[in-house]
């Protein structure tokens, strides 16, 4: 079956067009300028943008991926895609070895049936100085033997880990990981400059949300933000959410370190889609007021509320990203991070269709999986 969608305002890394594209079996099969021969859907001028890649999720509509409920994780993942995002890593927060293995285990089944694009092991080999919403109790000096436990039990599945450097043991598990394919990202980790760099030449390319559960940008002591915005091994992590980083500071991160290696995630838990109220995030309670989660015990930001969609209409709105940037930095460059950058992640002839339609002010008319209409305009 094929389907054209005409009088579209398409969205490239390299710019914006009027135009049309066809989908034939869940694939672009043609994109052109102007107007579509023959008939088709009309998207009445409306953008359309590749459907977006989030590295960094924890769950939403009252599901959580570190329980490694399966039910609950296809209500997140379904909340998700209603606001653009159709491809998820799930994210876990640190737990027991024995608690990690089970979760790893049960969302390896949702990444083979397609639901999930990996796992992301946030935790437990990071500092306790800088643990934000992870359980200090359950910390541990990293592993390479255990790690190798747990990739065992994803199937290789688990696509990212977040370390921090500075621990015992961290430089021969971020080479571990490297070798079994998994992504070594720096973050909720007490490291200074230097030791951020050795975590680098140890195969470290990605940034567990830039400036959150890290030392400060300092003009003596430049600490992790400075080694990871400096090297162009690094792809950085940020929330854009309003609440985990000021505008400034993101505006600054995305000029130095440009959209190809930027990415927006949205660093969600449960209440994503729910609204205040109180919940957990692993073994931690959270509140979650005006938007806003927070531990329950200290009050230390416990991930987000935030949707694709609205990191996506900020990055234009209040960072002062281009149209094209943005869907570089909300689709294309997490799609390279992953590997999966020749099937996802833009609007080109034989990549899925993963699509996003956008209102004039940016607000979601449609989504499209697979080229499977989640929500249509």
């Amino acid at each position: 079956m094929s389907l054209t969608l005409a009088d579209a305002r398409i969205v490239t890394p390299e710019g914006v067009h009027e135009g049309w594209l066809t989908i034939e079996d869940g694939r672009i099969t043609h994109v052109g300028h102007g107007s579509a021969p023959g008939s088709g859907l009309s998207v009445g001028g409306r953008h359309v943008v590749p459907g977006f890649v989030d590295l960094h999720n924890h769950g939403g509509a009252g599901g959580s991926f570190p329980t490694g409920e399966q039910d609950k994780a296809r209500d997140a993942v379904a909340l998700h895609r209603r606001h653009g995002t159709t491809t998820t890593v799930g994210s876990l927060v640190t737990d027991s070895i024995e608690g990690l293995t089970r979760a790893v285990a049960s969302l390896a089944e949702l990444c083979e049936d397609g639901l999930l694009a990996g796992i992301h092991l946030e935790g437990p080999y990071i500092s306790r100085a800088r643990c934000g919403a992870h359980d200090p109790a359950l910390l541990r000096e990293p592993s390479p033997q255990e790690l190798a436990g747990l990739v065992k039990a994803g199937r290789g599945h688990i696509r990212m880990l977040t370390i921090a450097p500075e621990l015992p043991g961290a430089l021969d598990t971020i080479r571990m990981a490297v070798a079994e394919g998994v992504l070594a990202a720096i973050g909720h980790s007490d490291a200074d400059y230097d030791k951020t760099i050795e975590g680098i030449e140890a195969g470290a390319t990605v940034a567990t949300h830039l400036y959150n559960a890290m030392p400060p940008l300092g003009h003596r002591a430049p600490g992790p933000v400075a080694a990871l915005l400096d090297d162009e091994r690094v792809t950085v992590e940020l929330v854009n959410d309003g609440v985990h980083v000021h505008a400034a500071m993101l505006r600054l991160a995305y000029e130095v370190a440009g959209p190809g290696r930027t990415v927006l995630v949205t660093d969600a838990m449960s209440a994503t889609g729910l609204g205040d109220g109180d919940y957990a995030l692993g073994s931690m309670r959270v509140h979650v007021r005006d938007g806003v989660a927070r531990l329950a015990e200290g009050g230390s930001i416990a991930g987000s509320t935030l949707t694709m969609d609205v990191a996506f209409r900020r990055g234009v709105q209040e960072v002062g990203m281009s149209l094209p940037d943005a869907v570089q930095v909300a689709s294309l460059t997490p799609a390279r991070v992953l590997g999966l950058a020749d099937r996802i992640g833009s609007i080109a002839v034989g990549k899925a269709a993963d699509l996003v339609v956008f209102s004039d002010s940016l607000e979601v008319d449609g989504v499209m999986k697979d080229g499977v209409w989640i929500t249509e305009p």
